[in-house]
């Protein structure tokens, strides 16, 4: 009971609703309090991620293809087991573009310091050789014997990209000396000559080749050429034969076909992902060095083009005396000069690689070639090769230089054999 202010009893109090909610009546319209919409979500989630890992686990890693005459077959297979081996793309970005532009993002750039020598060519222009310096010294190996790996960056790369840091860090902790070739220009340096680089001159290469082996005449020399430093290194071993200055050779990512390799570039994905940013650092180069390209070149023209294709028409056709693009692609494509390299090189090649399609592989060949071997991975894209599911530093790229490298350097009287089982075969036929 309740009084009035004067004391009068009133009646039972109520509930007036303050400080107390009134129950709720359940309605039609609201969902059942234990059923959400993240759980057909969550279903959907979980299914997905099964589809996924079941493509995955049943299409995406394979055992790659290697195409090579039968004694160069077996000097691999005993001596490079990594070529038999299953190849296990990164999970989540194992198409070939993705592994492609993910290279550039994720993988990490071990710090190796170098030492820059500067190269003069008969031409009056100059070019960088970057020396990495070796971690311990004292206790390395005979610097006059001491095996030496050249590595040659792809298309305006140098030095300093995270791909050729990942191979020069390789080659150092095998125990070899690394040195870097960077094309003319590539490396920040003022441009002496209109003349910068293509795929179809090695007159620099051959240069970098002597100058290595008159220093060092006792040292074994193994090139490593990565997508456009491949195209060189495989043209420098078909122009000189026996005579390359090299025990072996190494190609990641090479392109083949240059007509294939343009065409491939101008798909309107590809052109926006690649090519139209390649072009753009060609045309930095030439833009940067104006002053010595526009006694030969149209600049102006030059830095109005849109793809490589476009670049080359006005610019390396014109440097280096070429006829026309076509000429230019048909002389720096390696494709049709397999036979004539009697060096071994291993070249490996992605089937996915937006840079260099696989119907333009030449592994007829290759297949009946004492010195040339194709190793074709499914995936890989270009300069990809990203494997393990935190791909920061695991590339199956280094693992087949620790192998290969290895293989070459520490079985060179084998090697000698297949130079020998190809002279003779040469005088057979």
């Amino acid at each position: 009971m309740a009084c009035d202010p004067r004391g009068r009893a009133l009646g039972p109090v109520t509930n007036l609703g303050v400080g107390t909610q009134p129950p709720r009546m359940p309605s039609s319209s609201q969902s059942p309090p234990n059923v959400t919409w993240t759980e057909p979500f969550s279903l959907l989630l979980v299914l997905g991620a099964t589809l996924y890992l079941g493509y995955y686990w049943r299409c995406v890693p394979q055992k790659p293809q290697l195409v090579t005459g039968s004694w160069f077959l077996a000097f691999l297979e005993q001596h490079c087991p990594v070529t038999l081996e299953m190849f296990y793309p990164t999970l989540w970005c194992f198409e070939g573009r993705l592994q492609t532009i993910f290279r550039v993002l994720v993988q990490l750039q071990p710090p190796v310091p170098y030492w820059s020598e500067v190269l003069q060519t008969p031409d009056g222009g100059q070019f960088l050789l970057d020396w990495a310096c070796q971690h311990d010294r004292s206790q390395g190996p005979d610097p006059t014997t001491q095996p030496i790996v050249l590595l040659l960056p792809g298309i305006t790369g140098s030095s300093q990209d995270s791909y050729i840091l990942q191979l020069v860090n390789q080659a150092l902790r095998d125990g070899y000396r690394a040195v870097v070739f960077n094309n003319r220009g590539c490396r920040g340096e003022e441009l002496l000559t209109h003349r910068a680089f293509s795929a179809g001159n090695t007159e620099d290469l051959e240069i970098v080749v002597k100058h290595i082996k008159h220093h060092y005449p006792r040292a074994p020399l193994l090139a490593v050429g990565i997508s456009l430093g491949g195209i060189l290194v495989l043209n420098h071993l078909a122009r000189t034969g026996q005579a390359s200055g090299l025990v072996a050779a190494l190609t990641l990512s090479a392109c083949w076909d240059s007509s294939e390799t343009t065409r491939s570039l101008e798909t309107p994905l590809n052109s926006l992902l690649f090519n139209q940013r390649l072009t753009t650092e060609l045309c930095h180069i030439v833009n940067r060095n104006r002053k010595v390209m526009e006694k030969v070149v149209n600049v102006d023209f030059v830095l109005q083009a849109r793809t490589i294709r476009q670049f080359d028409e006005r610019y390396t056709t014109v440097a280096f005396g070429y006829q026309d693009c076509v000429t230019y692609y048909q002389t720096a494509s390696p494709r049709t000069k397999v036979d004539a390299i009697q060096t071994p090189v291993l070249c490996l090649n992605a089937a996915d690689d937006p840079f260099s399609p696989v119907h333009a592989l030449p592994l007829q060949a290759a297949q009946h070639s004492p010195h040339v071997a194709l190793l074709i991975t499914a995936r890989g894209g270009h300069i990809g090769f990203l494997e393990g599911l935190f791909p920061w530093q695991h590339c199956y790229m280094n693992r087949l230089l620790h192998q290969y490298a290895k293989a070459i350097f520490q079985h060179p009287v084998e090697l000698l054999k297949l130079r020998d089982l190809s002279c003779s075969e040469g005088g057979k036929s």
